[in-house]
């Protein structure tokens, strides 16, 4: 994995504008992202520059240095972040038509499928990536983020000028990019942890969505396209297949999956919390090695009661694995604030970064380079218990009162809300109750903090005049409307999973993992979102994944040969962090000194009182705000870095 970043000043009439420093400064904020190599150059008679990080992965010699060019006679370069995992059978037949190849990186073979196939070289490649290419010959610049969303890539468009980076602080460092706040950046933000793409919480700074391709001309015209998206099959695949034909399938395409995600040149290894989908990880890549596989946990000193040492541990001795565990507590916490807002850009408010820093930290100590994760196991086989709630409502209740008129509903709603909100303690049946009133979808996404219903209060008088009329269902409906138009005879279950794979999972969790496992030079890989995998598990009906209360059901089926029922079937437990203890304990200064007393109150973005009110229930007790108030610590902490 890597970074890459670059300027084009497409509107300069004359040569020049972009000095190399510049370029190099920018990519030099990325240093953690690539500690091997760096690499800068001018292009288009010196008005692009093109910077590089590398992280050698593969072919660790200096042939693999980036900006890199194709056929010398064609005029195509590239900068890249990420594997393509069928790098190599492609490569054969582009050997074969001709194509030299000077490295044994996959970057070169994405040179060279570009200058067969044009744009549509980005159907062709299997992996994780973000990819800048400068085509000189037809004077445009190609930037691609892979299919399901790994890879993070960034842009910047304004007074003739682009610039793209794999972390917004690139961006940041060019001297016409001013860091201010985007204000409906923020209102999205409250409701999902992260900012819906393609918006940032820096103004005018966006992001790529996933499966989407950029192209800027030399008249800057910007086309964006999406080559790729995480809709269900048109037809589903199982009346033709029976139940252990799909679990045989699942399981060969998960070993493949994993099997692929083990090219490298350097260490690799699985982070192991003890549950199914990182226990599924060490068992098939374990099978597929002769030497023991590298497996790396973390736990809690204060607050046992959340590890799960002990079922890694098992899965470990089970395996045979070469075994690393690393503990933390409050204070390790504190020590990495500083440092988690400056690697995230954006406050992205999953307390998981916390521990994920530091198990990414304890592989890369021995010697670990790239890592396999368990990320998005749940979201395609509907494995939380969310979901299973979420679709219980759905089929028992909300699909029959949605019959009722509106008018009827919304009057309902009036009346109820305001007896509840003073005798119901359970905040999601009171907002469920206002988006029945308001003709709103059931489900919005498994991780939703503020909702319209709290969201007022917690914002000031004044950004909620200026934001009037704004609500966060305007992004939840884009991609409601988008599958029910694509596919109108879409269950309940894949309308969920549909907006999971395009907001939460690739904007908060894939997110985390990059940022965070980047912070200490470690590539992660995503075996459960090989898109082969997605795209079936997505053909799968609702009763494959959902049986009784619990989900997930035919992932376990089909691993059942694979690991023992123990870990299978014993009750989930989510991998966390405990804020609720932190946010309570010690001396309290941590949300005194950064959120009540932010220097983001002269901004009169929320309303403090309120905030205080958060802080004061939540500390003697009276009601658990730990999410909320990690949420908004968050983003005090982001304000204070980079707009103060």
């Amino acid at each position: 994995m890597c970074g890459i970043c670059g300027v084009w000043e497409y509107g300069a009439a004359a040569s020049g504008g972009v000095e190399l420093s510049l370029v190099e400064r920018m990519r030099d904020t990325m240093a953690h992202r690539g500690p091997d190599d760096a690499g800068a150059a001018l292009f288009d008679e010196g008005r692009l520059g093109l910077g590089h990080r590398r992280l050698s992965i593969l072919d660790l010699s200096p042939a693999g240095h980036n900006p890199m060019r194709g056929c010398a006679a064609r005029g195509a370069w590239t900068v890249f972040n990420g594997e393509i995992y069928n790098h190599a059978e492609l490569r054969e037949g582009l050997e074969r038509r001709g194509h030299a190849y000077a490295s044994r990186t996959d970057t070169e073979t994405i040179l060279h499928l570009y200058e067969e196939r044009g744009l549509d070289f980005v159907r062709d490649i299997e992996g994780d990536y973000a990819i800048a290419l400068w085509d000189e010959a037809r004077q445009q610049l190609v930037l691609a983020r892979d299919r399901v969303g790994v890879k993070p890539l960034y842009f910047y468009q304004k007074d003739g000028r682009f610039i793209f980076a794999s972390e917004i602080k690139a961006i940041l460092a060019h001297p016409s990019v001013t860091a201010e706040v985007d204000e409906e950046a923020l209102y999205h933000y409250l409701s999902f942890l992260t900012t819906p793409a393609p918006t940032t919480l820096f103004r005018d700074v966006r992001k790529l969505p996933a499966g989407q391709m950029l192209v800027v001309g030399r008249d800057g015209e910007a086309r964006v396209t999406q080559y790729w998206d995480a809709l269900p099959a048109l037809v589903a695949s199982e009346p033709e297949m029976s139940d252990e034909e799909h679990r045989a399938e699942i399981l060969r395409l998960l070993r493949a999956s994993i099997k692929k995600r083990m090219m490298a040149d350097v260490p690799f290894g699985v982070f192991l919390s003890g549950g199914v989908d990182s226990s599924a990880n060490v068992a098939l890549m374990a099978e597929q090695m002769s030497r023991p596989v590298r497996t790396y946990t973390v736990g809690f000193r204060d607050h046992e009661e959340l590890n799960e040492l002990e079922s890694a541990r098992q899965i470990a001795r089970r395996y045979g694995t070469d075994h690393h565990e690393v503990l933390i507590g409050e204070e390790e916490m504190r020590r990495f604030l500083p440092e988690l807002v400056f690697h995230q850009d954006e406050p992205i408010a999953d307390p998981v970064c916390v521990p994920l820093f530091y198990v990414s930290k304890l592989a890369r100590d021995s010697g670990t380079i790239v890592v396999q994760v368990g990320e998005g196991a749940d979201e395609i086989f509907s494995g939380y218990d969310k979901y299973v709630r979420y679709l219980r409502i759905q089929e028992r209740f909300w699909r029959h009162a949605e019959r009722v008129p509106r008018a009827a509903r919304r009057a309902a709603s009036a009346v109820a809300r305001p007896l509840m909100e003073r005798t119901v303690k359970q905040r999601m049946a009171i907002e469920l109750v206002r988006r029945l009133g308001a003709d709103e979808s059931l489900f919005w996404g498994s991780a939703i903090v503020f909702d319209e219903t709290l969201k007022p209060r917690v914002l000031s008088r004044e950004l909620r005049a200026r934001l009037i009329g704004l609500s966060s269902y305007d992004v939840v409906r884009e991609y409601q409307e988008q599958i029910a138009r694509e596919r109108p005879a879409s269950d309940f279950l894949a309308r969920m999973t549909y907006l999971e794979l395009k907001l939460r999972l690739p904007e908060l969790l894939l997110m985390r993992v990059d940022k965070i496992t980047m912070a200490t030079s470690v590539e992660a890989r995503v075996p459960f979102l090989d898109h082969h995998l997605v795209e079936y598990a997505l053909s799968l009906s609702r009763t494959l994944k959902v049986e009784g209360k619990s989900g997930k059901h035919i992932l376990k089926r089909a691993l059942e040969g694979v690991l023992p029922r123990d870990v299978l079937y014993r009750a989930k437990r989510g991998f966390g962090a405990p804020i609720r203890g932190w946010l309570k304990g010690g001396d309290g200064s941590l949300l005194d000194e950064h959120l009540l007393n932010s220097p983001m109150r002269r901004r009169a973005f929320l309303d403090y009182d309120f905030v205080a009110r958060l802080v004061e229930e939540h500390r003697r007790g009276a009601r658990d705000w730990s999410f909320h108030l990690w949420a908004l610590l968050n983003l005090s902490l982001w304000y204070e870095r980079w707009i103060k």
